[in-house]
């Protein structure tokens, strides 16, 4: 067999050139292989930046235009028809001066104590209701500010994912940048769910007590701000010791909250 010194002048360039050919084929396909990736990465990042540009047009519509319906009132719209396809929410748009300001401090006082204060996040109640659940061992309490909820209630689903929640965050930056806090608190007391197919202040109040929601009393304001944990519960249980119990304890509250 003739070592590679017996080769015949012009062999050993052809034979070099033969041993670059997988390396080149190699970096060939790297090259392909990051190319891919770099358009995978690309179209993704369009695809969530599309998503977002939705979500601030929307936001920045609503800051103008109220909206008729949520996604959350529609999904509680189809649970509805799935039983009585003839059935229809309770809901009327009240505008903020014509919601009464027992209301208004009620809600704060309930759900978001902070709300002048913060840009969407009260970092001290997710804290603490963090280590209320660990306590537990399962969740039974949330951090969410009224902004958080209003993000919630106009966009998306009630699941717990992180991918929910992260978009959610999303949102909430975006009411807060866009809007003021009287037409993010304008918006969630027109939105949020007080009972089986009621949702707004308006509607609560016609629902429960036969009264606009411009004339709640201070009681009244406080028994619905105890109920929207769990309105549908409460509406179908009114006569719930705790609701009671909590009613008083907002009610206590509630010259302390300021509202915008």
């Amino acid at each position: 067999m003739r070592g590679i010194g017996a080769l015949q002048p012009g062999q050993w360039p052809l034979l070099q050139h033969s041993a670059e050919r997988p390396a080149r084929r190699r970096v060939k396909m790297l090259a392909r292989i990051w190319k891919g990736l770099a358009y995978t990465v690309g179209a993704i990042v369009l695809v969530v930046l599309l998503v977002q540009g939705w979500y601030l047009g929307w936001v920045l519509y609503w800051n103008a235009y109220n909206p008729r319906a949520t996604a959350f009132m529609e999904r509680r719209l189809d649970e509805l028809r799935a039983k009585q396809p003839n059935a229809a929410l309770k809901h009327q748009w009240a505008d903020y001066g014509r919601i009464s300001t027992h209301l208004k401090r009620a809600v704060v006082a309930a759900e978001d104590a902070k709300f002048l204060d913060h840009e969407g996040f009260d970092w001290e109640g997710i804290q603490r209701a963090l280590e209320k659940n660990q306590k537990r061992g399962k969740p039974v309490a949330g951090g969410s500010t009224i902004s958080q909820q209003l993000a919630k209630n106009l966009f998306l689903s009630g699941d717990r994912s992180l991918v929910r929640k992260a978009q959610e965050a999303v949102i909430t930056l975006m009411l807060e940048k866009v809007m003021s806090k009287r037409r993010i608190l304008e918006l969630y007391l027109n939105v949020a769910e007080w009972g089986e197919g009621v949702f707004g202040a308006e509607a609560a109040a016609r629902h429960y007590f036969g009264t606009s929601a411009a004339n709640l009393s201070a009681a009244q304001s406080a028994r619905l701000a105890a109920m929207l944990p769990r309105p549908r519960f409460y509406d179908r249980n009114r006569g719930s010791q705790y609701l009671a119990a909590y009613a008083a304890r907002i009610l206590a509250r509630m010259p302390s909250a300021q509202v915008p």
